[in-house]
């Protein structure tokens, strides 16, 4: 399938977009979810770390979605540490 240039350059910002939106916002609950449980210090100061630590590390996913030089790797970058985190924050859940 041969597509128009124009319209393979507006699909691959499209799909930095919802990889920037709902991929950053993905990592961000999964670093916000595996601190809260893993940082040592009371539990509603761990939250509220993590959930300020967590708007970081969405605009670095923001950041790093627009940097990167294909969508491709963009989404690369941004699911290989959710699924790490994930697995992760599972890990901590079944030893607790």
């Amino acid at each position: 399938m041969n597509l128009n240039p124009a319209l393979r350059y507006r699909l691959a910002v499209a799909s930095r977009a919802v990889a920037a939106i709902g991929g950053g916002y993905a990592l961000s609950a999964a670093v916000a979810a595996l601190l809260a449980v893993v940082l040592p210090m009371h539990p509603a100061e761990a939250v509220i770390t993590a959930t300020l630590l967590s708007f970081i590390v969405f605009c670095c996913a923001v950041l790093w979605v627009f940097a990167a030089r294909t969508a491709w790797r963009a989404w690369g970058g941004i699911v290989a540490p959710g699924v790490l985190l994930g697995l992760g924050l599972l890990v901590q859940r079944s030893m607790a």
